[in-house]
C-alpha cells in the first residue's frame, strides 16, 4: 500500500512547520528570535493553506478520487487531516506565544493590553491613534448590506457587534445590534512600543490600541455594550491567467496577480470567544461552509508580524551577530575574473560575504573586455544591487540577457516590476520557457581575452538575492571551467529556442536530463555495493517527494548502499525500515538560518562524485522546471563540500530524526560535546581564513 511506502508531502510538510514551532520553545534560543519564529510558523502556514491546501480542495470540488496522487488519501479525507492537525498547531502556538510574553517580564518587557493601562499611557495610546491609526482606518457596517465586501486575502480584521440603545428597543426590550468590520492596517507598524517607564518596556499591539479607542470610533453611537473579536480569511492563490491574445504574457500575468485577491476562501480563522450569534453572521454572510478550514483561534490572528518584532535595544534577547567571511585567497579588492580564471572559488552564504556575487556581476559591467551577459532571476530583492549591476551594464554597451521568472510564487509583482525596469535599460529580458519555471540560478559572462573570447560564471543553490542572502544557506560556484561555461552558455540558448534539447556533457539540467541521471548516478552505487566496493549516497535536500525517486532509493538500500539524507521540509521518504530503508538515515536541521542549499554527494567507488543544485527530489523539479546540477570538478571545494555535509550530519543540538514519530524528535549524542551544525560552520570558515591568512 503506498501510505506504508511514503508520507504524504502535506502532512509531512506540516510536520516540518511542527520543527519550526518547536524553535519557539527551545531554550536556548534567545526569546525575541522565539517570538520571530512564531512569525515564520504563521507565515508558513499562510502561503500553504493558499497554495497547497488550496490545491487540495480544487482536486475535492473537481470530484477526482486523486488516491495515488495524495499519498492514501482522498483529497477529503487530507482536508479533514489537515485542518485537525492544523487546530491542534494553532492551540499549541496561543500556548507558547503566552509562555514567552510571561519570560520577556523577567527583562522588564510587557505586552499589555487596552483593560492594563496607566493615565499617562491613555494620553499617549489616543495621540498615536489619531495621529497615525484613525487617517488609515476602514470601518464596513454590514447590517445593510445584502453580501459582504470582498475581504482581502490574509488581512485581518476586528468584527465588532455593537448593541444599540434605542427608544424603540427600550419599548420592546428586544435589543438593536450593528455589526461591523475594522480592518488592521497593514501599513502601521503591528508592535506599538509605548513610552519606557522605570526600565520598563511596554507593547500593545495595534489591534489592542484600536479596542482602546473605541469611544472615540463610535462615538456617534449610543450604545449598551460593545465586543470585537478578531477574523482572517486565506484565500486561494492560484492564478488565472487570461485567454486574451491580444495581451502580452507580462500582460496578462500582471492582471492575475492583481486578481489574485479575489480568489475563494480556503481557510477560516476566528477568536474562539466570539459570541455565537456574531460568528454565524459572518459565516452566512461570507458563504463559508464545511469545505473550508474553520479554524478556532485566538485573540490576535496574523502571528506572521511577529517576524518583525522590535529589538528593542535587548541584544541579550537576540542572537549573537556574525560578521560574513571572506573566501579564503579570493581577495575582493582587486580583480574576480584574474583570479577565477586560475580556479574555481566557492561561497557559502551567509557564513561568507554575498558581496562577491554582486561584484562579479559590476566588474562584468565596468571591464571594457567584457562583451556579454546572461544570467537567469528567480526571486530579486526589491532594492537589487544585482539589478541595478545588470543595467549599468547594458548602459556601458554589454549585450545583457535575463531570463526572469515572472511566476516565483508570491514574488510575481515585484519581479514584474524589475522585468520592466531591466527592460527600459536595453536589458533583453527572456520570460521563461512556455510550460516549465525556470529556477536555475546560473549566470555566464563571455570576455574578449587576446583576440578570444572566454566565459567565466557562476552556478548557485539559491537566488541572487542580497537579503535573503542574510539568512538562508546556500553555495555558490565561481568558475571559467571551459567545459561547466560551454554547458551554462547551452542553457541559455535553450531559453532562447527551445524546441531544440540539448546536450549537455557536465551539467545535469532539467527536464530531459536529471531523473534519468541521477537513476544513473544511484544505479552506479548499487554496482557498487554488490561488488563489495566504497558506497554511499549522501544528500541535502529541501524536499524529497517524487516517489520515483523514493523507490529508486529503497532499491539502493536494499542493495546494500548506506545512504544519509538532510531534507529541511518535505520528506515523503520512510526511513529505518526493514526489508525497505534499513540503510538509510535521514534528519533535518531548522536552526537560526534556513537551510536551503541542494548537494548530491555519491561516493563512486571510491572516487566521489559532488554536485550542488537548485534541484530538490520533487516531481515539479524533476520533471517541469528547468533546473541545473553542477559538478564539482576542485579537489579542494569538493572537500570543503563533504566537510559542511558532515558537519550537518552531526549536529547533535538542532537535528531532528526523520525516522522518529511525527519527524520531530530532536537527535541527541550520548557524548557530552555538543555540536550545533550552524555554528560549527562558521568556526569551520573563520579557522579557514586564518589560515589562509598565515599560508599567505
Amino acid at each position: 500500500m503506498a501510505e506504508k511506502r511514503y508520507i504524504n508531502r502535506d502532512l509531512s510538510w506540516l510536520q516540518f512547520n511542527a520543527r519550526v514551532l518547536q524553535e519557539a520553545t527551545d531554550a536556548d534560543v534567545p526569546l525575541i528570535e522565539r517570538l520571530r519564529f512564531l512569525g515564520i510558523f504563521s507565515n508558513n502556514l499562510d502561503e500553504f493553506f493558499r497554495v497547497r491546501y488550496a490545491s487540495i480542495k480544487r482536486i475535492e470540488m473537481a470530484g477526482k478520487k486523486g488516491r495515488k496522487v495524495l499519498g492514501g488519501f482522498t483529497a477529503n479525507e487530507l482536508l479533514g487531516q489537515i485542518t485537525k492537525v492544523v487546530i491542534d498547531q494553532q492551540a499549541e502556538s496561543i500556548a507558547i506565544l503566552s509562555e514567552i510574553e510571561k519570560k520577556l517580564e523577567a527583562h522588564n518587557v510587557y505586552m499589555i493590553n487596552e483593560d492594563q493601562t496607566t493615565e499617562d499611557q491613555g494620553v499617549f495610546l489616543k495621540n498615536y491613534f489619531l495621529e497615525k491609526v484613525s487617517p488609515a482606518l476602514v470601518n464596513i457596517m454590514l447590517n445593510d448590506l445584502e453580501e459582504l465586501p470582498r475581504l482581502k486575502d490574509s488581512a485581518a480584521y476586528l468584527a465588532i457587534k455593537l448593541v444599540l440603545k434605542t427608544e424603540e428597543s427600550k419599548e420592546n426590550q428586544k435589543l438593536e445590534k450593528r455589526y461591523l468590520l475594522i480592518e488592521i492596517p497593514k501599513g502601521i507598524q503591528r508592535f506599538v512600543v509605548l513610552p519606557e517607564e522605570n526600565g520598563h518596556i511596554y507593547i500593545m499591539m495595534l489591534d489592542d490600541l484600536i479596542r482602546y479607542n473605541f469611544k472615540t470610533i463610535f462615538n456617534i453611537f449610543e450604545y449598551e455594550s460593545i465586543s470585537a473579536h478578531m477574523i482572517k480569511i486565506t484565500r486561494d492563490a492560484e492564478i488565472e491567467m487570461s485567454e486574451d491574445f491580444s495581451q502580452s504574457y507580462l500582460e496578462k500575468l500582471t492582471k492575475g496577480v492583481k486578481d489574485r485577491s479575489d480568489g475563494d476562501p480556503v481557510r477560516f480563522v476566528y477568536d474562539q470567544t466570539i459570541d455565537t450569534d456574531t460568528l454565524n453572521f459572518l459565516m452566512s454572510k461570507m458563504g463559508i461552509d464545511d469545505k473550508d478550514s474553520i479554524i478556532p483561534g485566538g485573540r490576535y490572528h496574523n502571528k506572521r508580524d511577529y517576524m518583525s518584532f522590535p529589538s528593542l535595544g535587548k541584544q541579550e534577547l537576540l542572537y549573537k551577530k556574525y560578521q560574513p567571511l571572506e573566501i579564503p585567497n579570493l581577495i575582493i579588492q582587486t580583480s574576480l575574473f584574474s583570479q577565477i580564471k586560475k580556479k574555481d572559488f566557492l561561497q557559502y552564504v551567509p557564513y561568507q560575504t554575498f558581496r562577491y556575487t554582486v561584484k562579479f556581476l559590476r566588474e562584468a559591467a565596468l571591464d571594457p573586455k567584457v562583451t556579454s551577459i546572461k544570467i537567469t532571476l528567480y526571486r530579486i530583492a526589491t532594492i537589487s544591487h544585482i539589478a541595478s549591476s545588470l543595467s549599468n551594464a547594458a548602459k556601458n554597451g554589454k549585450e545583457v540577457t535575463v531570463s526572469i521568472e515572472l511566476q516565483a510564487r508570491f514574488d510575481e509583482a515585484n519581479n514584474i516590476m524589475h522585468a520592466e525596469r531591466l527592460q527600459k535599460e536595453g536589458v533583453k529580458v527572456i520570460f521563461g520557457v512556455p510550460g516549465l519555471k525556470v529556477h536555475a540560478k546560473a549566470c555566464v559572462i563571455e570576455r574578449r581575452e587576446g583576440g578570444k573570447l572566454r566565459r567565466y560564471g557562476f552556478i548557485s543553490t539559491g537566488n541572487f538575492n542580497e537579503n535573503t542572502a542574510r539568512f538562508y544557506t546556500d553555495y555558490t560556484l565561481f568558475t571559467a571551467n571551459k567545459s561547466i561555461c560551454r554547458d551554462i552558455d547551452k542553457v541559455f540558448s535553450f531559453f532562447e529556442i527551445n524546441y531544440r534539447v540539448r546536450k549537455f556533457k557536465h551539467l545535469i539540467v532539467s527536464p530531459h536530463y536529471t531523473r534519468d541521471m541521477l537513476n544513473e548516478l544511484i544505479n552506479n552505487e548499487i554496482n557498487a555495493a554488490k561488488a563489495g566496493k566504497k558506497s554511499g549516497i549522501s544528500l541535502k535536500l529541501n524536499s524529497l517527494s517524487d516517489y520515483k525517486m523514493i523507490d529508486k532509493l529503497y532499491e539502493a538500500s536494499s542493495a546494500g548502499v548506506r545512504i544519509k539524507l538532510i531534507v529541511r521540509g518535505i520528506c515523503s521518504l520512510i526511513p529505518g525500515v526493514a526489508g525497505m530503508s534499513e540503510n538509510i538515515e535521514a534528519i533535518s536541521i531548522v536552526d537560526k538560518y534556513l537551510e536551503h542549499p541542494r548537494l548530491y554527494i555519491f561516493e563512486n567507488w571510491g572516487n566521489a562524485k559532488v554536485y550542488i543544485s537548485s534541484a530538490d527530489f520533487m516531481t515539479r523539479n524533476l520533471d517541469r522546471r528547468v533546473e541545473i546540477a553542477c559538478p564539482v570538478y576542485d579537489e579542494d571545494i569538493k572537500n570543503e563540500l563533504i566537510d559542511t555535509f558532515l558537519i550537518c550530519w552531526n549536529d547533535t543540538v538542532k537535528a531532528r530524526d526523520l525516522g522518529s514519530k511525527g519527524q520531530i524528535g530532536y537527535r541527541r549524542s550520548t557524548d557530552k560535546i555538543k555540536l550545533r551544525s550552524q555554528f560549527a560552520t562558521y568556526d569551520y570558515y573563520l579557522e579557514k581564513l586564518a589560515q589562509s591568512n598565515v599560508d599567505s
